[in-house]
């Protein structure tokens, strides 16, 4: 590898994100709590289509700056789809190969994502066996495992450098409670967590972080006690991209204020209800995400409180056509969704007129 490619290769990826906009904020209407606002981090905005994005644009320049990628370096990863969704679109760029290991239950519109960007698919009946496989590909392939779920809390700038706590508190100035609450994200690798626990802390801001969690994941009771690390066999959450049966390196419990467990259910009943007021589908961890927020929100009205909530749209609902937006598919699996989309869509909606 020569510096001169090096410098070419993160030029490239400067110039991608100088050429992209910052993503939304959009404000949700609470029509039955006064004095309460919540936002919605749109994420879905990316050229990739989802919060993944900022992570594997941070981990290949860590990877570049590193030396760990050179101009004939196969990359791999091991994920859930949506991070090597945007790591083949960064490969790309570079001209690189890429490899994603992937469970075999991946949602198919994702892995359509990865191939359209040019990845290959590497598809793995036991989830908990990526990370072994993605690094034995690396191996033979001599190339380099980017390891999100290592490197996600630190290839981030957490004191800024436009990282998504920066844009949030930036893009709240001019609200009517600048400061939020609480900000309540997910997590799958835990860097998205760590880059706001930590700002949040940096620039000194009361705002609490609140981490919306499948029951099904090692992350809350890690959270609860520090000796819990995995799941048993065969417990396994059905919401992609968050939620994880081992405790990852990224994840930095001590920056987190709260953990609330969501079942699987519920977040698809809040993703619906969502949708419904958007006027488009989104996946099923903003759901989860949102029906972390109602419970703070139903606290903070009980309490007397004002204030704002931010949470995270994380993708777009297209990629789970064949799966949590179609009837079929939600008939077969068994979740109980249908009260708390009714639940959600209370909250939301505006309240009927006195007749």
């Amino acid at each position: 590898m020569t510096r001169d490619w090096l410098a070419e290769a993160i030029r490239r990826i400067e110039a991608d994100y100088n050429r992209s906009a910052d993503t939304h904020l959009i404000q949700v209407d609470l029509p039955h709590h006064d004095g309460i606002q919540l936002y919605l981090k749109d994420e879905s905005s990316h050229p990739t289509g989802s919060l993944k994005h900022r992570l594997a644009r941070s981990l290949f320049l860590y990877a570049l700056c590193n030396e760990w990628i050179g101009p004939d370096t196969c990359v791999i990863e091991a994920s859930s789809g949506s991070t090597a969704v945007s790591e083949a679109y960064f490969a790309k760029m570079l001209g690189l190969r890429f490899i994603a290991v992937v469970p075999a239950a991946t949602a198919a519109p994702k892995l359509d994502a990865i191939r359209f960007h040019g990845g290959e698919i590497h598809a793995v009946d036991d989830p908990r066996s990526v990370y072994d496989v993605a690094q034995r590909l690396a191996r033979e392939t001599g190339g380099h495992y980017l390891d999100q779920f290592t490197y996600a809390e630190r290839a981030t700038d957490w004191r800024g450098n436009n990282n998504i706590a920066e844009s949030i508190f930036a893009q709240m100035a001019e609200e009517e409670h600048p400061v939020p609450a609480w900000i309540v994200c997910g997590a799958g690798t835990g860097g998205t967590s760590a880059t706001i626990g930590r700002f949040i802390r940096y620039r000194r801001y009361a705002t609490q972080l609140c981490v919306a969690d499948p029951v099904n994941s090692i992350f809350h009771r890690h959270y609860a006690d520090r000796a819990a690390v995995a799941l048993p066999e065969g417990c396994a959450s059905r919401i992609e991209g968050i939620g994880r049966p081992r405790v990852e390196p990224s994840f930095v419990p001590g920056v987190i204020d709260r953990m609330i467990a969501v079942e699987d259910g519920d977040s698809l009943g809040a993703m619906r209800a969502l949708g419904q007021v958007l006027g488009r589908r989104v996946g099923g961890s903003t759901g989860t995400n949102l029906w972390a927020c109602a419970q703070l929100i139903r606290e903070m009205a009980a309490r007397g409180e004002r204030g704002s909530i931010v949470t995270l749209l994380c993708d777009g609902g297209d990629r789970y056509g064949c799966t949590y937006h179609d009837p079929a598919w939600l008939a077969e699996s068994g979740l109980a969704w249908e009260r708390a989309e009714a639940e959600m869509a209370g909250l939301l909606s505006p309240p009927s007129p006195r007749t």
